[in-house]
């Protein structure tokens, strides 16, 4: 069993932000495999179904971004998980708009969802890093993660969003390098 947790905030205003990318990940992964209905647990919404042979929760925490770990730490114990079995999907301002690249372990850069997971959970869980795109400046950087994506960026996120959905078996099965090749073929022009 594996648990898939996407960083977001919860509540209709925050939807569009390019700091909930990783709710909008669960979403179309929840859609694309045909997963469970919506349920309230772990401080959060989760679903539960599988991609290819593994069983997957999907979890996306209502404790707001800086509060995550609670939420990720309460299903890892309830399911008796190591970090192992943990995969989270968060925005990157280190990586160019829509490239998605996967990685274990390493830092939070900043990023306070990921400080919540790893101050509950150390750092040593795997993370699918989607790039937003720095504004250029740290003065700009708050904004710019809260801020909305626009009109002209709809077609390239809901490419990414569905090139993640089509290839997340690869990510169950823990090929992560097939993972990250086919999503970048499927969004080369």
């Amino acid at each position: 069993m594996q648990i898939w947790a996407g960083l977001g905030n919860p509540g209709p205003r925050y939807a569009m932000q390019r700091h909930n990318v990783g709710f909008m990940v669960l979403d179309v992964i929840a859609e694309m495999h045909g997963f469970g209905p919506i349920q309230k647990k772990f401080q959060g919404w989760v679903q539960e179904g599988r991609i290819g042979n593994e069983k997957v929760v999907l979890l996306k925490p209502a404790t707001f971004m800086n509060e995550s770990g609670r939420s990720v730490g309460e299903a890892l114990r309830f399911y008796k998980l190591d970090t192992d079995a943990l995969t989270v999907f968060h925005d990157e301002l280190d990586l160019a708009p829509f490239k998605v690249k996967v990685k274990r372990g390493g830092g939070h850069a900043g990023h306070n969802g990921l400080r919540s997971i790893d101050q509950h959970l150390g750092p040593d869980f795997r993370r699918v890093r989607i790039g937003i795109g720095h504004p250029g400046h740290k003065d700009r950087v708050h904004g710019h993660v809260l801020g909305n994506y626009a009109k002209a960026e709809t077609d390239d996120l809901v490419a990414m969003l569905g090139a993640i959905g089509a290839e997340a078996e690869w990510l169950a099965k823990g090929d992560d390098a097939r993972f990250m090749s086919d999503v970048a073929l499927r969004l080369q022009d």
